[in-house]
């Protein structure tokens, strides 16, 4: 497992942010929810959107939890 395990790009034009969790592409999101959902499919069933704004194994690229516009 890497030391981010959650990586979430900079948003991309129409404001989504690719998310890869252990190194594979998991989807687009448009919001922390949709981040708590892919981190959910990927097996930490309780994992919501406050996990996602806190949590120290996300790592944020190109801004952070706000920041959904290019």
């Amino acid at each position: 497992m890497n030391d981010q395990p959650v990586v979430i790009y900079p948003p991309g034009l129409d404001g989504g942010r690719r998310v890869r969790i252990d190194g594979r592409f998991v989807g687009i999101a448009y919001s922390t929810t949709d981040i708590a959902a892919f981190i959910q499919e990927a097996g930490l069933q309780s994992f919501d959107d406050m996990d996602v704004v806190r949590s120290d194994g996300i790592e944020w690229r190109g801004g952070g939890p706000d920041d959904w516009q290019q």
